[in-house]
């Protein structure tokens, strides 16, 4: 597939997902115990057979780019590749990307493979299972300048997207971009499973290498979504690929916390397991995880993890992290720890008084995420008990009444949150 490129959008700076964000760009969160967001959009085009792939980065990237030149290590004979491309400073321009669509139009200069006819534009922070053949034969079979993916949604899920609406042909007909007011849309309604629903841009949009050129070069407004696309639908050939499975754009805490919690439902909506279309991560070589009298329910817990006497109940336990005896985690995600302690380090860090790395002893944790790499120490109750929706502690954030430990923080033994 040499005629098509993947441009992954990874440089937003992801407020919404703050404090998870507060070290890290969106797409390198840390995702069901051992993957990443990014990892998401790269499985997608990988297993769709395209890997010709740029990764667009700007805000807090260092961990996305260890993360991407550490995982995606090409074959030189495929002739694919997946690199970072950041923002750069030139005689043109010395400005931040300005918006999704200033993004690619400051990177078409690394475009000029004349290979190159079609370029599928990502997002880096949405979990979905695409082929993406299939949207590639839509495009081709309809002649299209412009295609883009959408997905059936509620009428209360219409203020957060682009609305479209579609001839018989599937031949966008209108965009509306967040609107806020229904009536502004009463005409882009579908029926779907007997219920009115409303076609929902994905954020994918599939673009001929030359019209893309030429919007990006007439237009020179820095959003796709709000600006570029609107304009696009009656100038252009633009056409609505259907796509009919889970799919969820990652843009808050709640929507974070509640989508990984999902993986642990009996049927989960996304499938992690499937042999045929798999997810790809980092290969850490870990040993398998560790368990010593637990009780374990409807929980994933992944490799390196050691977990001493303890109950964990719906939640997620990330790599290599350590659990006291003791303790009880309720509908939590722990996304581990980057390395292990050395015997020597926990007996220095014990003698002063600094808890482990990881969950001390007799502890209680419910409805959290911790981050990476956090030292809880023994006694520690994380339970919210306020109820508080919204408050930032010293050492903690609660978001949508979800308490969020930050990377690397430091909970004293003892400590009521």
């Amino acid at each position: 597939m040499k005629e098509v490129l993947c441009v992954i959008l990874g440089g937003g700076r992801g407020t919404r997902l703050f404090p998870l964000t507060k070290e890290r760009c969106k797409p390198a969160a840390p995702l069901f115990g051992k993957y990443r967001l990014i990892d998401i959009p790269v499985s997608n085009c990988l297993n769709s057979g395209f890997n010709r792939i740029y990764v667009l980065t700007q805000f807090l990237s260092e961990s996305l780019n260890k993360h991407i030149s550490r995982t995606y290590k090409m074959d030189p004979f495929t002739k694919g590749f997946i690199e970072i491309m950041a923002a750069e400073q030139s005689m043109e321009g010395a400005d931040w990307f300005q918006g999704t669509a200033d993004a690619v139009r400051r990177c078409l200069k690394h475009f000029n493979d004349p290979a190159i006819k079609h370029i599928f534009v990502l997002s880096g922070d949405q979990l979905y299972k695409m082929n993406m053949r299939d949207m590639y034969r839509c495009h081709l079979n309809k002649e299209a300048e412009l295609t883009i993916a959408c997905n059936c949604v509620k009428e209360e899920e219409v203020s957060a997207l682009g609305i479209m609406g579609i001839d018989k042909n599937s031949r966008i007909t209108g965009f509306a971009e967040k609107p806020k007011d229904l009536s502004m849309i009463k005409d882009m309604a579908v029926e779907s499973g007997g219920e009115r629903r409303y076609l929902g841009s994905m954020g994918i949009y599939l673009f001929n290498k030359s019209t893309l050129i030429e919007l990006l070069e007439k237009d020179k407004r820095a959003d796709f979504g709000g600006e570029i696309i609107p304009g696009a639908i009656g100038e252009r050939s633009a056409y609505a690929f259907r796509f009919d499975g889970y799919w969820r754009d990652i843009g808050t805490i709640k929507t974070f916390y509640e989508e990984n919690l999902s993986l642990t439902d009996p049927v989960p909506p996304l499938d992690m397991f499937d042999e045929q279309w798999q997810i790809f991560t980092r290969t850490r070589y870990l040993s398998p995880a560790k368990f010593e009298d637990c009780r374990i329910e409807k929980s994933i817990v992944a490799e390196g993890a050691i977990i001493l006497p303890s109950k964990i109940i719906h939640s997620i336990i990330g790599l290599r992290l350590r659990v006291g005896s003791g303790s009880i985690i309720e509908d939590t995600v722990a996304m581990g720890c980057d390395y292990y302690e050395t015997a020597e380090e926990m007996d220095r860090n014990g003698s002063r008084g600094i808890p482990l790395l990881g969950l001390g002893s007799n502890c209680h944790i419910r409805k959290a995420i911790l981050d990476k790499d956090v030292r809880i120490g023994d006694n520690v109750k994380i339970l919210n008990e306020k109820g508080l929706e919204n408050f930032d502690g010293p050492n903690y954030h609660i978001r949508d009444g979800i308490v969020i430990i930050p990377k690397n923080a430091v909970i004293p033994a003892g400590t009521v949150i």
